[in-house]
């Protein structure tokens, strides 16, 4: 006898058919988990991945060469999409601010993403145009009231290293 007053025959016995029921089951638990686990991998690996976005790009534009009107800057970044890297152009109208800080604006309209262009309308001296939905921004990168875009222009981290200007990663404004 067993505590409780059962003896070791009242033990329920396990079936054939539960048996395999039970193994059946693990065993395809295990493989469906195999077959999850990499594509979890793959879906979860790009945000875990240390990322070089806040590396400075050198823009090849000196610093004495930098004045208070914009100009238009371009370079190549290297883009790295799953298995394939690219170079990619990027745009930016650099200028000095009354402080002397260097400012550099994202061209993209903050309306529907199109692209700026510094005194791109005769109508408009002095003022960033987009062409699509005529939206207008001022030279510090603010929106005219009145016009498409809700907010201001997006900026780059800027810094100069041994003279020369360094663009970095975009900064939501």
């Amino acid at each position: 006898m067993c505590g409780g007053g059962k003896t070791m025959s009242d033990k329920k016995e396990v079936s054939r058919r539960q048996f395999l029921n039970y193994t059946l089951t693990g065993v395809g638990g295990f493989m469906a988990a195999g077959i999850m686990v990499p594509m979890l991998r793959m879906a979860v690996d790009p945000v875990l991945k240390v990322s070089a976005d806040g590396d400075f790009v050198n823009v090849g534009l000196a610093e004495e060469d930098i004045d208070n009107t914009p100009q238009r800057v371009e370079w190549l970044v290297e883009q790295e999409d799953a298995w394939h890297t690219s170079k990619v152009d990027r745009i930016a109208y650099v200028f000095k601010d009354e402080n002397g800080d260097i400012i550099a604006h994202s061209p993209i309209c903050t309306h529907l993403g199109c692209y700026i262009s510094w005194e791109g309308n005769e109508d408009y001296p002095g003022q960033y145009f987009c062409p699509c939905h005529l939206g207008r921004f001022e030279k510090d990168g603010t929106n005219v009231a009145g016009t498409p875009p809700t907010r201001p222009l997006d900026r780059y981290e800027v810094k100069v290293e041994n003279g020369v200007l360094h663009i970095g990663n975009i900064i939501k404004t």
